[in-house]
């Protein structure tokens, strides 16, 4: 899939993970691979920057617990104004997806692509 598709939805995409759960680094890389089907994978050098910008913008915190064998890792989880973001964020996205399936056709289209 096309790089750019995926920065310009990343924090679509990364605020939808945690906002079912809170989660550390490496498990939003390989839960986004895996509900993807391999579509999207991040390299953690993508990641933690937008993470880092989503903290900086108040959409998510971390918070830092001891594994089983007493490993710190960073947890991420999103914040209300996280909640907020992502639900315009998420409208918007329909609102294209919509508008783009009306322009390939509308509804053969779309019952075309689920066949």
């Amino acid at each position: 899939m096309d790089k750019n598709f995926m920065g310009s939805h990343s924090n679509l995409l990364i605020l939808s993970l945690i906002s079912r759960k809170d989660m550390y680094g490496y498990e939003i890389i390989k839960e986004l691979e895996v509900l993807s089907d391999q579509s999207f994978q991040l390299k953690e050098g993508t990641l933690y920057p937008i993470l880092h910008k989503l903290e900086n913008m108040k959409w998510v915190s971390s918070y830092i617990t001891l594994t089983e064998n007493n490993i710190k890792r960073k947890y991420y989880m999103i914040t209300q104004l996280g909640l907020q973001q992502f639900a315009e964020e998420k409208q918007t996205w329909e609102a294209y997806k919509n508008s783009i399936v009306k322009v390939l056709g509308g509804q053969k289209y779309v019952n075309q692509t689920q066949e």
